[in-house]
């Protein structure tokens, strides 16, 4: 067992450490194990099986389609059109366009379920209107990086579905249950935003009139039909969520290409291979993340961890305390859909054991490692805004830091009030 730890807890972070890619990473660990146990022989042919079987998984076909809406959203029109909306939304309120930094991020979840996407794209928008309207870099840098970890929690949701799958809990209420969850968060950001604006003096737009309510609404509208499509259809059983993927892309496609008419064919087959290479560093990561967990699995040191932490007698409350904790330790060093592949064997027995619901888990579980995305070393979101902010990381993650708060106190709620999780699938579902 001394042996198995090392490998499996000592080897992977060692190989990361020395800047070997995750998916690499997760395929030498896997192997190294496969050397040392006795009972299994260096079988090229079952690893090579285990990795594919990691991605033969229906609802997997969900991540490449919702990839693709997102990229085609930020190559088109789509996402300035939101962002006018959200500006004629809430641009009047504390903080101006910080606020509609926010709410643009809350709309834009409802279509493409990815931080980074939402943080390369929309913000490249964000934080160019704040510019030129005289917001300080810092402010409009970690707002843009904080609003950005909205997008994976309001459905569709890209982490939400990868859990799910190695979770083996029902994406279509993973999905749903994401929707209170994101909206407190973008409601902790406002009001944080509220309270920094104070006394700084940003330019705020007048209170809008109904005819510009009006007329932002229908330029919009086409692109708001989106969410309502992917959420109705989750929510009255008229697709699955792998289903709502594929309805998701040809609607962007439609936007795009014939509504808007702003999407030429060789963007379109730019967006095709971006999607392209983007579905393959996920499938190749799932991949030998699965050989990773079956050999983990077999290994014992799930059951084990799950008897242990059972013989501290802790509330449900309590373990999901001390998980997101350690959740958040994970997020520093990892990014979220390796980290879920991973951590996702090992905490779902634990969870169970404690009769945690696995949709309320997966909630909380996707909000902590989302956090991660704004915390250094490996803090996705954070390079990908200080690319397109052109400000010194150091500024950057000092500017973040106090946007953690908010993004904490609701992780801290869903604990604690698990229906904010769990309302809307037991209605929808009867859960």
């Amino acid at each position: 067992m001394v042996a198995a730890y090392i490998i499996f807890l000592g080897l992977l972070p060692l190989l990361m450490l020395l800047g070997i890619p995750i998916a690499y990473s997760l395929g030498l660990t896997a192997l190294a194990y496969m050397i040392y146990d006795h009972t299994l022989t260096i079988n090229y042919q079952l690893f090579a099986q285990r990795m594919m079987y990691g991605i033969n998984n229906f609802t997997l076909l969900a991540v490449p389609f919702f990839i693709f809406a997102a990229n085609l959203m930020n190559s088109s029109g789509i996402t300035r059109r939101l962002f006018r909306f959200a500006d004629i939304l809430v641009g009047y309120l504390p903080g101006g366009l910080g606020q509609v930094n926010i709410i643009a991020s809350v709309i834009f979840a409802g279509m493409t379920g990815s931080a980074v996407s939402d943080a390369a794209g929309l913000g490249t928008i964000e934080l160019e209107a704040m510019k030129e309207a005289g917001y300080d870099l810092d402010f409009s840098a970690a707002i843009t990086a904080a609003s950005s970890t909205i997008g994976p929690i309001i459905p569709p949701s890209i982490p939400m579905v990868i859990y799910g799958v190695s979770a083996g809990a029902s994406v279509g209420a993973l999905l749903l249950a994401g929707i209170v969850p994101g909206l407190l968060m973008a409601v902790a950001l406002m009001i944080m935003v509220a309270l920094h604006a104070r006394g700084k003096g940003y330019p705020v737009r007048k209170r809008p009139t109904l005819r510009e309510l009006i007329l932002g609404a229908l330029e919009a509208l086409p692109s708001l039909f989106m969410p309502l499509i992917i959420i109705g259809g989750i929510y009255w059983g008229w697709f699955t969520p792998t289903e709502a993927s594929v309805v998701a892309a040809t609607y962007a496609l439609i936007l795009a290409g014939l509504i808007y008419r702003e999407l030429s064919f060789s963007r379109l087959v730019s967006v095709i291979f971006e999607t392209m290479k983007s579905t393959a560093v996920v499938a190749f990561i799932v991949s030998t993340a699965s050989i990773y967990g079956w050999l983990l699995m077999r290994s014992g040191i799930p059951i084990y961890l799950t008897q242990s932490i059972a013989s501290l007698n802790l509330s449900a409350t309590g373990l999901l305390f001390v998980i997101v904790l350690f959740l958040l330790l994970v997020g520093m060093f990892m990014e979220p859909v390796s980290a879920l592949m991973i951590m996702t064997p090992i905490l779902v027995p634990i969870v169970k054991a404690a009769h945690v619901d696995l949709v309320h888990f997966g909630v909380i579980m996707v909000l902590t490692l989302m956090i991660g995305l704004l915390t250094p070393p490996v803090g996705v979101v954070l390079y990908v805004v200080q690319r397109v902010a052109n400000i010194p990381f150091d500024r950057l993650v000092r500017a973040v830091f106090p946007y953690l708060l908010p993004l904490l106190v609701v992780a801290v709620l869903l604990i604690l009030f698990p229906g904010l999780a769990t309302w809307i699938p037991r209605m929808a579902m009867g859960r």
